[in-house]
């Protein structure tokens, strides 16, 4: 688990320079200041985590037991509420602000978002079959992914059984990652690489858990 964990909002993708003049591809992640709303103990809840909210929201706009939760711990009411899984929550306390300056440069760190959804999609760029002969009396059934199921025994075709249907939009979290700038002020964390997600996605940045 991590030490230390954040919220960010994905801007898009650009390019710097490195001191040898060569290109890095960089992910900039926004990161507004994300106000600590709970604290979750092992004594109380079995785990330690982070309840944190970024954001404005309008009270009018909340359902009661949500109002009455920021109201519960004085913290003004933000647009979501996500729960940061962290080792050790001695050091945190509730209202307290996590900008971008909780990282630095050079940092490994493992981001987690909601992937790209790419729709229905068939066995070969789903799984990355690779399809039938093209030749030698295959007749049109050259990206169709094979046999799926048995004879008399057992007669049915697997749970799991790798097969088309509906791509992306799962959990995904890409890992060991570099930090390449991180500016409180400016509220922006650079990343090296591809971070998962569409522009605008939420993403979860923890410490590298192989770093």
């Amino acid at each position: 688990m991590a030490k230390k964990a954040i919220v960010a909002e994905k801007v898009g993708m650009t390019q710097l320079w490195d001191d040898d003049n060569r290109v890095v591809p960089v992910t900039m992640l926004r990161v507004s200041p994300c106000r600590i709303v709970q604290i979750k103990t092992n004594e109380n809840d079995g785990y330690t985590a982070l309840q944190v909210t970024y954001g404005q929201a309008r009270v009018n706009s909340l359902t009661k037991p949500e109002a009455g939760h920021f109201a519960k711990a004085g913290v003004e009411a933000g647009s979501r509420l996500v729960e940061l899984r962290v080792d050790d929550v001695s050091d945190y306390e509730v209202g307290q602000a996590l900008d971008a300056g909780l990282l630095e440069a050079g940092d490994k760190i493992d981001v987690t978002a909601v992937s790209k959804g790419k729709g229905f999609a068939g066995t070969m760029k789903r799984h990355n079959f690779s399809g039938q002969k093209a030749s030698h009396g295959v007749h049109r059934v050259h990206r169709k992914p094979g046999a799926i199921g048995m004879c008399a025994t057992p007669a049915r075709v697997f749970k799991g059984t790798r097969m088309s249907g509906r791509m992306g939009a799962t959990k995904v979290t890409t890992q060991n990652l570099t930090v390449v700038r991180a500016d409180a002020d400016q509220e922006i964390i650079l990343v090296k690489g591809s971070v998962p997600g569409p522009k605008g996605a939420v993403v979860v940045i923890r410490d590298a858990v192989k770093g």
